[in-house]
């Protein structure tokens, strides 16, 4: 990955100080992912290594039994390694995915998630690791290619959006970052939304849906995420999307649903920038 997530506990303060929406965000418990309402598309937000965040998506997409997932994790060559026969094995299927490669958490934690959409399709919602770091350089458009427009990266982003994107981005990476990459690297986070977006309609269109989408919050959010450009893309379709916090969110979160759990036991995220 070209960035550290934005779910590090710094960027995870940023984002929920950053975080407004709309009055219908609802705040929910464990409890109530037995039962979510009906959509086209659900998007289940994560703080990529909070081993409670996966624990609860697996809990919603048994109650979804969605026809297929779609992985911010996982390339579309990565989810045809998912098989039946890999899925009965963790190391098998890690291995099969290159997993530790990616540098993502550790695979155990996304597991039960893994097993919970096994009847489902396997779905890869991201390009290839170079593909996002052109984005930095030469803007999310010009790497999406055709059809660009439809997901709004033919236009630049409102003022105050972009301001707030690039103090999220400079949050996130701990104020070690020079300023003038910063609008790339909002650039390559309009791309990966991009790609989320686009394959989540792909698979719904394969399927017919319900589709779950399993991605970080910093992508659920429905105000600039996926859910706003699935919102331009594709308006036909009914979005869910349900955000994640590890303390207390400002008040409407971007999220129609949203939870509070404890925080994962982290290292100081900013220690990497300070060797």
């Amino acid at each position: 990955m070209i960035a550290i997530p934005t779910t590090t506990a710094t960027g995870a303060a940023l984002c929920a100080a950053l975080f407004v929406s709309s009055a219908k965000a609802e705040r929910i418990d464990a409890t109530d992912l037995h039962n979510i309402p009906s959509a086209d598309i659900v998007i289940l937000g994560e703080v990529h290594d909070n081993a409670v965040h996966h624990a609860h998506q697996t809990i919603a997409i048994e109650a979804i039994a969605p026809k297929a997932v779609v992985f911010e994790m996982l390339t579309d060559s990565q989810a045809a390694e998912v098989t039946p026969e890999r899925l009965l094995s963790e190391d098998a299927l890690a291995t099969a995915l290159r997993w530790e490669d990616a540098g993502w958490p550790d695979f155990s934690i996304y597991y039960s998630v893994f097993l919970a959409a096994r009847d489902s399709a396997f779905v890869g919602g991201t390009e290839s690791r170079d593909a996002a770091r052109r984005a930095v350089s030469d803007g999310a458009a010009d790497v999406f290619g055709g059809g660009s427009a439809a997901f709004g990266l033919d236009r630049d982003l409102p003022g105050d959006e972009a301001t707030l994107r690039v103090n999220e981005q400079r949050a996130a990476h701990c104020d070690a970052l020079p300023e003038d990459l910063l609008p790339g690297m909002v650039e390559a986070q309009r791309l990966r939304d991009a790609w989320l977006a686009h394959a989540a309609i792909a698979a719904h269109a394969d399927t017919g849906g319900p589709v779950v989408v399993i991605t970080g919050n910093g992508h659920a959010r429905a105000d600039w995420g996926v859910p706003a450009l699935l919102a331009l893309a594709a308006p036909e379709l009914s979005v869910l999307t349900i955000g994640q916090y590890e303390e207390e969110a400002e008040a409407n979160p971007p999220f129609d649903l949203w939870l509070v759990t404890e925080a994962a036991d982290r290292p100081d995220p900013c220690s990497v920038f300070r060797q």
